[in-house]
């Protein structure tokens, strides 16, 4: 079962984000206060992002965090699928393919574009996106992270 994120479910969101920030998929460390902010964003009503929890026999199983931009190459709506992270005993269960068709269910209609970022060396999970129609982009990734004032 796939549902949005409840304020209940902030322990179980902040201790499988660190679990994903220290998997060989992701490419550099995260500072553990933003997970907190970005549940609390979200549980508060942000209009930019929200978050959904995958549970499994009644326990927590993964999540996803969407980041919600319009984008005028798209022509419209872009869910960006910033995380999708499902807990090692819960794999080849079907729940990251549950966490995209809820995605999925929750903004056809609306949304132009679903797009994600993945590392290279990830097959895994590039065959399951691959499975469920997303292609590469060849666009370089660039960033510019500012420290809070």
């Amino acid at each position: 079962m796939v549902r949005y994120f409840k304020e209940q479910d902030k322990t179980a969101f902040l201790e499988m984000a660190d679990r994903f920030y220290h998997m060989p998929a992701v490419l550099h460390s995260v500072d553990q206060s933003y997970f907190e902010r970005t549940f609390d964003a979200i549980i508060s009503g942000t209009p930019y992002a929200a978050g959904m929890l995958a549970e499994y026999e009644g326990k927590p199983a993964g999540y996803a965090l969407l980041s919600l931009t319009w984008s005028n190459e798209a022509g419209g709506l872009v869910v960006w699928i910033e995380e999708a992270y499902v807990e090692a005993q819960f794999r080849s269960c079907g729940i990251g393919k549950e966490l995209f068709a809820f995605i999925r269910r929750e903004f056809d209609g609306k949304a132009r574009r679903y797009r994600l970022e993945v590392t290279k060396d990830n097959l895994r999970a590039i065959k399951l996106y691959e499975a469920l129609g997303y292609q590469p982009l060849d666009y370089r990734q660039m960033v510019l992270d500012l420290e809070n004032e």
